[in-house]
């Protein structure tokens, strides 16, 4: 349900989710702001956190309104959840130079009588007595002591400080204990997000760190209302094109650069893992999960609609990962970053709402030094220019330029946010879109085990178009879709469960909720053991001199296909959910022999299909000293598209660098490129490689993709490729 949703309960009871019925204060301050910026009025009225960054920030100033004025501004607006981020720990900050505070390590005595203790006795008054206060307990402190702390790559000297003098975990602890003594105040303490913490080395020791934290100073787990993660970072809220569990060619997503090893790949999987370790390590069992969404969307031209070619597992992964950034660790302004999911409670399961805790358009900080009275220094992470450190890779920031000081209005970054924004804001029209999607129709089960329910529906309708869909099994969500299909898993043998389908739109309308269909899982004790028919009419339906693209006749079972495995000879090439698949990376003028085996949802897998042959065609694409180059568009949207190009060394010996040049038929313009770097001018194109994938073995080959915006005509065009 939208966050905005108005309600009468009282906040005098302690809530399992503060977010469930509530009107959430809009910061008038904020939402002038947006409001002011073309097109922000669309989302100004969205409730965003307020920062108390400092201790003058509660009392307030000439320029910016204090806690008690925000207090009152809520209560005129009839809302009944104010939302705070608490953050002014001694040596705030310790791995960055950004958002540094204004107290030193050792001011433990001064957080504790000038900044907590007045901030419980203004919410300590009657007048709020019926506002829930939700407190996002001080971002990065606690993940720094795990990682950044001492022994590992991105220590530091101040966070190794701090993990010696504990005063971290004493100024968490006294947070927790003085503001969770409030009967109507939610404690969600900052837990980082999926590319900070996501690896096994890492969440196991971080959950025992915040357990510590919270059981400090006479804080117990009972203030401890939840966590939250991603707050003021870009990872995506979902990964749709490609999971943690997928594999190219034998090689895990896992093993990609981009993943490195990672247990998730996106924010709402992490959230809901850590949640279950924070339980086992103690914490309640009803604590739930926010995620910040403010600028996680990663939407416009750029965004891929699938995943990435099967020429190698960085391919597939970075052709098809929304989000853009150059490496997972940049985190300061990042160039290309669109607003997320609109504030919502209770979307998902264990999570209580996805907010927007860091307000869009507030900058992370400012990318050349600039002078200042609240202690934020200089951090070359904002900086465009810098090439990084072992936190990045060594890469780029991705940083926007000419950016302000932390927390202060960056108009350019707000437009980019609002361009990006996925879902879109007002369905790309000039007006706010308040049109939901009529309600899905036909819900019924397609297929149905012991364990599982699989359901269809008839798609819905809208007027700017339907981006997904919500699966309930009763009043619980179990999962999303982009098609009008879904299958529910892990379910009980001869159980009745009831389904309901929402829609939801670009621009972030949900419909009403479908018929509900009963649904009875199948009886156990008995396995299916009846495979699906072989495919037949295996046929190659396009080729190039590094492709070959199959059709086959759908196989039949009686608990339904869900999918085909295609092999190049005894090799796994890949798999499909349809009747179609592409081979890419091969050689020109090699014959190569494939067979499909078909897969049913009871786990049985068919005969292989009758064999087929094709041979590649001869060379084709641009050709140079040692090299060719083949472009083919990934997806093509009408006002843009996305495509990748391969290298493939032609030589007999390793090279050291390529280069690949062509010229569009029309307008085109490269909006965004990947794994390579770019010179356009007009309709000419040069594209060199990037200093990681400049060498390529002899018959090797690299790839590199782009999104593009689109006017003319888009026909391939003709590339050259040069060796050096």
């Amino acid at each position: 349900m939208p966050l905005a949703a108005a309600s009468t309960a009282s906040a005098a009871t302690k809530l399992d989710n503060p977010y469930t019925g509530a009107k959430v204060y809009v910061n008038p301050d904020w939402s002038a702001k947006a409001a002011a910026e073309p097109g922000g009025s669309a989302v100004s009225n969205q409730p965003t956190f307020v920062w108390l960054d400092r201790i003058a920030a509660i009392s307030g100033s000439s320029a910016a309104r204090g806690l008690k004025a925000h207090l009152d501004a809520a209560v005129a607006q009839g809302a009944n959840l104010v939302q705070l981020v608490i953050y002014d720990l001694p040596g705030r900050d310790c791995a960055a130079l950004a958002s540094n505070g204004e107290l030193g390590a050792t001011e433990i005595d001064k957080y504790k009588t000038q900044y907590i203790d007045p901030i419980a006795a203004i919410l300590a008054d009657p007048a709020y007595a019926n506002l829930r206060i939700v407190n996002v307990i001080e971002p990065d402190s606690l993940p720094n002591l795990v990682t950044n702390a001492g022994g590992t790559a991105g220590s530091t000297d101040a966070c190794a400080t701090m993990k010696a003098n504990g005063n971290y975990e004493a100024g968490v602890g006294y947070a927790l204990h003085t503001l969770g003594a409030l009967s109507n105040v939610y404690n969600y303490i900052d837990a980082a997000h999926h590319g900070w913490l996501g690896w096994d080395s890492n969440m196991t020791p971080a959950a025992q760190e915040f357990k510590k934290a919270a059981t400090t100073g006479g804080a117990t787990v009972n203030d401890v209302t939840g966590f939250i993660v991603n707050t003021a970072n870009y990872s995506a809220l979902t990964e749709p094109n490609f999971k943690v569990t997928d594999s190219v060619n034998g090689t895990t997503v896992r093993q990609s650069k981009w993943v490195d090893w990672n247990q998730y790949v996106d924010e709402l999987s992490y959230a809901q893992a850590l949640r279950t370790n924070l339980i086992g390590q103690g914490f309640n069992s009803n604590i739930g999960m926010l995620i910040d969404t403010s600028r996680n969307g990663w939407g416009g031209t750029a965004r891929p609609t699938a995943a990435g070619p099967l020429t190698s597992v960085d391919d597939y992964v970075n052709g098809g990962r929304i989000d853009r950034r150059i490496h997972a660790g940049n985190w300061c302004n990042q160039s290309g970053a669109g607003l997320g999911e609109r504030p919502t409670a209770a979307p998902a399961t264990g999570i209580d709402a996805y907010v927007w805790a860091k307000p869009p358009g507030e900058s992370d900080g400012a990318s050349q030094a600039i002078a200042n009275d609240q202690g934020k220094g200089f951090d070359r992470m904002c900086d465009p220019t810098y090439t990084g450190n072992g936190r990045n890779g060594n890469n780029l920031t991705g940083a926007l330029a000419n950016s302000p000081l932390a927390g202060d209005w960056f108009s350019a970054q707000f437009q980019q946010l609002l361009a990006n924004a996925y879902p879109p804001v007002n369905g790309g029209g000039g007006t706010t879109d308040t049109t939901a999607p009529t309600a899905p129709t036909g819900l019924a089960s397609s297929a149905k085990t012991a364990t599982s329910v699989s359901l269809s529906w008839t798609a819905s309708t809208d007027n700017v178009g339907v981006t997904g869909y919500d699966i309930y099994r009763g009043t619980t969500l179990v999962g999303s879709s982009t098609t009008a299909s879904f299958t529910d898993t892990g379910l009980t043998a001869s159980t009745a469960y009831s389904y309901t389908v929402k829609a939801k739109d670009a621009a972030g309308n949900v419909s009403a909720a479908s018929a509900a269909l009963s649904v009875t899982t199948s009886a156990g004790g008995t396995t299916d053991t009846t495979a699906p028919t072989a495919p037949t009419g295996l046929a190659s339906s396009a080729k190039t001199a590094t492709s070959v693209s199959l059709s086959w006749t759908a196989s039949t079972d009686n608990v339904g296909v869900t999918g085909y495995d295609i092999y190049r000879g005894t090799t796994l090439a890949g798999s499909s959910t349809t009747t179609s698949f592409t081979d890419t990376g091969l050689t020109a003028s090699t014959a190569y022999s494939y067979t499909v085996k078909a897969k049913d949802a009871a786990g049985n897998v068919s005969a292989a299909s009758a064999a087929l042959s094709v041979t590649t065609s001869a060379s084709s694409g641009g050709t140079g000293a040692g090299c060719t180059a083949t472009y083919t568009v990934s997806s093509d949207w009408g006002a843009g598209f996305n495509a990748n190009v391969t290298v493939t060394n032609t030589g007999t010996t390793a090279i050291s660098g390529w280069k690949v040049t062509w010229t569009f038929g029309g307008s085109q313009q490269i909006t965004n490129l990947w794994n390579g770097t770019l010179a356009q001018s007009g309709q000419s194109v040069t594209v060199t490689n990037a200093g990681y994938n400049g060498a390529v073995a002899a018959g090797g080959n690299t790839s590199f993709g782009f999104g593009a915006s689109n006017s003319g005509a888009n026909a391939v065009p003709t590339l050259t490729c040069t060796a050096s």
